[in-house]
């Protein structure tokens, strides 16, 4: 029988918070791999025996190496008109997601719910009655940013339609933010967004990255030439990278893929040379080889450089978001300050010229980049929930 509410008790530290919780992770969507899918796979580990949902799911999308397998993640019926619509695009199903979320099957025997939002799914708090922990990848900053919004829209319509869908995310980001028992922030940028933006604090608990499968080399010496490594969407500013190296006078390469790259390749001269999507061990070999990584646009976290200072490599960054707790300058690289895109490309033209500025030891550089594994996302996360569930008596799955 099951303890009343009265005489429930918690027995250990980890008796719930750890691997004994009875969990459910709610993830936005599943159509493509990138840093939120990969902290969604390590909260999965957290709580190996969760039970994961998203309102859509695709899991041809899933690489060889997602975790966990999407087809064993429980989807909602947007998952099947996004298969319809032959997975052109999941934009215009998103003013549907809101409702899926709110209509999850989550009254069932949880202890906690943790949800990993970018712009909707904080909507599940109003689909259960147990404690709900969001961890913020960044609130919509699309929605709340004006300039960040112009960028990510090309056209009169799409600005039309992303302003439209900005104003729904946040009345439900704001609906939603009071009802939540905690916020986790994945960098004291992103907390300083949902204080201002939501008005309610969080804590900061910085993502997980590989680093199994970034590692230094000492025998593989340093090339005379710079890299930009991510999708190639706006926000990023590939755009400034390729700028930075014709101020510079140093040769370029880009990997990765995405909608951005036709424009850039037109920005472009011989200088840079665009690789598209490849593989870990291409992106490993180039992080060990190149004189530095280039971070010229504001990130939420950014899990890119820390791969790359895995592997010794210097990263240079502007001075905001993210990168103000990844890169110690004088020690994994340098911070650039903020400003317009001339200052920004001055700044790090000049930094270029500095030997001092990316002749670093990449031992240090490694040691530094070592804070940020996944044991220490777990084990983190594992501890929000258990204070939270320490703190939150009674539960609905004690009176299941």
């Amino acid at each position: 029988m099951n303890p009343s509410p009265e005489t429930r008790h918690v027995t250990g530290p980890s008796a719930l918070g750890g691997s004994g919780a009875r969990v459910a992770i709610v993830h936005e969507r599943f159509t493509e791999y990138g840093g939120s899918e990969a902290v969604a796979g390590e909260l999965a580990r957290t709580w190996p025996q969760a039970r994961m949902f998203a309102p859509i799911v695709d899991p041809t999308a899933a690489p060889e190496s997602a975790y966990p397998p999407w087809d064993t993640i429980t989807g909602t019926w947007i998952s099947r008109a996004y298969t319809a619509t032959g997975r052109r695009s999941h934009a215009p199903l998103l003013p549907l997601v809101p409702r899926a979320l709110r209509r999850l099957p989550l009254r069932e025997r949880f202890d906690a719910v943790v949800v990993s939002h970018h712009a909707f799914a904080t909507q599940a708090v109003f689909a259960t009655d147990a404690p709900v922990i969001a961890y913020v990848h960044s609130p919509a900053r699309w929605a709340w940013e004006p300039a960040f919004r112009a960028q990510e829209a090309n056209s009169a319509a799409g600005r039309a339609a992303l302003t439209a869908l900005g104003t729904l995310a946040r009345r439900t980001e704001l609906a939603a933010a009071p009802q939540l028992t905690a916020v986790v922030a994945n960098s004291h940028a992103v907390a300083d967004r949902v204080r201002n933006w939501w008005g309610i604090p969080a804590t900061v608990v910085n993502p997980p990255v590989r680093l199994d499968h970034f590692v230094l080399d000492p025998a593989v010496p340093r090339e005379d030439f710079l890299l930009f490594a991510g999708r190639l969407v706006p926000y990023k500013r590939a755009d400034l990278a390729i700028r930075i190296a014709q101020r510079a006078g140093m040769r370029l390469v880009i990997l990765g893929g995405g909608r951005d790259r036709q424009r850039l390749e037109s920005l472009a001269g011989p200088e840079t040379t665009f690789l598209g999507a490849a593989s870990d061990a291409v992106l490993v070999d180039l992080y060990r080889r190149c004189r530095a990584l280039l971070m010229p646009g504001v990130e939420d976290f950014g899990i890119v450089p820390v791969e790359a200072m895995a592997c010794g490599a210097p990263v240079l960054a502007v001075g905001a978001g993210g990168a103000l707790d990844t890169v110690l300058p004088g020690l994994s690289g340098a911070h650039v300050p903020f400003g317009s895109d001339e200052e920004v490309i001055t700044g790090f033209a000049a930094a270029l010229r500095d030997p001092g500025t990316t002749d670093l030891d990449p031992a240090r550089i490694r040691s530094h980049a070592q804070s940020f594994g996944p044991e220490m996302f777990r084990a983190r996360m594992a501890d929000v929930v258990d204070e939270v569930l320490h703190s939150t008596v009674p539960s609905p799955a004690a009176n299941a």
